[in-house]
């Protein structure tokens, strides 16, 4: 492998981890606002054990996901400095409102929220979450700014010294591979919380030791089947507009071989050269079978009535089996969009190979392997924390400490 490969297997083993941190993260938040506004309503004591313990959870993955965002970061900017040399007029403003805006905001109202517990009122309290959540979704909203812009470069002009300057902020916000993979990204976020919720509560039925988990099972199942149809969904619009922007990934034959011969005379090399590889297809069917497989849930909704679904010990088991399945279609999908513009770093305006920073790939390798231990160890770390906080229950969790907890859990939610 020389060091332009191996660059591009540092980035996707570090963002496709952290990419699942975001997914948790934005899912569970979306699950928490609704659970607390359950409690601020009804003032259940079920619905606020519920609270604190999927938001420990929640924190849990926050925290650790923050060290895998760092880690990502570094990756970025030790392999990419070409990327950062061309396009860094144009990436680093979306990226600095990310961070100084909806990071840091994101931060302060989710350290107050913390801190409020039982010093504010449930409203406030619950405002708070809400404002955690909305600054959460703001962020990924600067993310893919970023990210759609190497998809599909628009809204600037290239200067004498082959640096690109933004010029048309507007086009940069309306790129046609921003807006349908945001809602894409959005509804496979709620997709994995939701499933995630629902597996780890049938977990919990299956093992009889509380019926208070049958009110986060249902919302759940509902919440990620609702991701599912609006990933599903908005993944087959994008189809269109991407083989606009991006023929040789989903364009037709003749437009893909039209574009790659192009490609080929401006950069060198041959055509074949500017196709994705040949495996980007599995994925993309791997995808495809998990989303209709998933399906099947739709069928089984009505067993809902008198939670019938929530009862059987088949029907928990096949809950259980499914809350990895939204992960795994994610991560593919992510696959997809990134693997699927190679050979290029912003595509059709600056290849891998000038992307990267120059070093030997020896150097590129050991640069690999650390990099992909760092944060592999950190999703081991955050997986075996979230499974040892779950697997403790509803008797006492630790967010949210002093509360009144003398009433017995029943269900969290009607």
């Amino acid at each position: 492998m020389d060091a332009v490969e191996w660059a591009r297997v540092q980035f996707g083993v570090t963002a496709g981890m952290h990419f699942l941190f975001v997914l948790v993260t934005l899912g569970l938040v979306t699950l928490l606002v609704i659970i607390e506004a359950a409690w601020v309503i009804t003032k259940r004591p079920g619905a606020l054990r519920a609270l604190r313990f999927w938001g420990t959870l929640y924190v849990i993955n926050y925290v650790v996901g923050i060290a895998s965002g760092i880690v990502m970061e570094f990756q970025f900017g030790l392999n990419w400095s070409g990327v950062s040399r061309v396009a860094g007029n144009v990436v680093g403003a979306p990226l600095a409102v990310e961070t100084l805006v909806a990071f840091t905001l994101e931060s302060v109202l989710l350290g107050l929220w913390l801190a409020g517990w039982h010093r504010i009122r449930p409203w406030a309290h619950l405002l708070l979450l809400v404002g955690v959540a909305l600054t959460a979704y703001l962020s990924v909203f600067w993310i893919m700014v970023g990210n759609a812009y190497l998809q599909n470069p628009v809204g600037h002009e290239i200067r004498p010294d082959g640096t690109a300057v933004l010029t048309d902020p507007a086009a940069l916000l309306t790129n046609p591979t921003l807006t349908l993979a945001l809602v894409h990204v959005a509804g496979a976020a709620l997709a994995c919380g939701g499933f995630l919720m629902a597996g780890l509560s049938a977990w919990h039925l299956l093992r009889r030791r509380t019926v208070a988990f049958r009110g986060p099972a249902r919302l759940g199942l509902l919440t990620g089947l609702a991701g599912l149809y609006l990933s599903f969904n908005s993944g087959w619009a994008q189809l269109g507009p991407v083989g606009t922007v991006q023929p040789t990934k989903y364009g037709e034959d003749a437009d893909r071989i039209a574009a790659a011969t192009a490609f080929a005379g401006r950069f060198g090399g041959r055509p074949a050269d500017y196709l994705p590889p040949a495996w980007i297809d599995v994925p993309y069917e791997i995808m495809q079978f998990v989303a209709f497989g998933m399906a099947i849930f739709l069928y089984l909704l009505p067993l809902l009535f008198r939670d019938l679904l929530l009862r059987w010990r088949w029907s928990l088991a096949l809950l259980i089996c499914a809350a990895p399945l939204p992960f795994v279609a994610a991560i593919c999908g992510w696959l997809l969009r990134e693997v699927g513009r190679a050979p290029f770093a912003i595509y059709g305006m600056l290849p891998a190979a000038d992307a990267i920073t120059p070093r030997s790939p020896t150097m590129a390798a050991a640069s690999c392997v650390f990099f992909a231990v760092l944060v592999i160890a950190l999703g081991v770390l955050n997986w075996t924390l979230l499974l040892r906080a779950a697997g403790r229950g509803l008797d006492d969790p630790p967010l949210g400490r002093p509360v009144r907890d003398d009433e017995p859990a029943t269900t969290v939610m009607a």
